[in-house]
């Protein structure tokens, strides 16, 4: 396919329109969107900045104030697992024992012989215990931190090593 001044002349004032690169291949017939996008780029076209979603503000600001509300729900929703001290023991239990309400939590190295999941009872919606989900479940930003041994909290501590 040769683009020949007709072809280009058409290809420009699609392209000031806002017609997207298919639209205009298609109107053009016998060039495929990327020939578009390459010929739009060696003229040096402007770049299309406003795309279908974010056209407007308003639906980005909103989207953007759902998206906080929902992480400080989810915040607020641990917290009460940090001040809770009473978690069940465990329960080992074999992959071919597990159920929808078990803990699904690894203990030790599939390879070795010792290998169990906790098997405590797991929280509707989640497949960890209480005490696994203050693992599982960290805040953003918090992941790569290192926690040193003396900011775990003593009663995790004592759990971790009981467990």
């Amino acid at each position: 396919m040769s683009w020949n001044d007709e072809k280009v002349k058409k290809l420009k004032e699609l392209w000031g329109k806002g017609n997207t690169a298919s639209q205009i291949a298609e109107i053009i017939g016998g060039i495929t969107r990327n020939a578009v996008i390459g010929k739009a780029h060696r003229l040096n076209l402007s770049a299309k900045i406003k795309t279908r979603a974010a056209t407007s503000s308003e639906s980005f600001d909103n989207a953007i104030d759902n998206k906080n509300n929902k992480a400080r729900k989810g915040r607020n929703r641990f917290k009460s697992l940090i001040i809770e001290k009473d978690f069940e023991p465990e329960n080992p239990k074999q992959l071919e024992e597990l159920d929808e309400n078990s803990c699904k939590w690894p203990i030790g190295h599939p390879d070795e012989k010792s290998f169990y999941f906790c098997g405590r009872s797991s929280l509707k919606d989640f497949s960890y215990c209480k005490l696994h989900l203050l693992y599982a479940y960290q805040p953003k930003g918090k992941k790569e931190e290192v926690t040193e041994k003396e900011e775990v909290p003593e009663f995790i501590e004592k759990k971790i090593q009981t467990g």
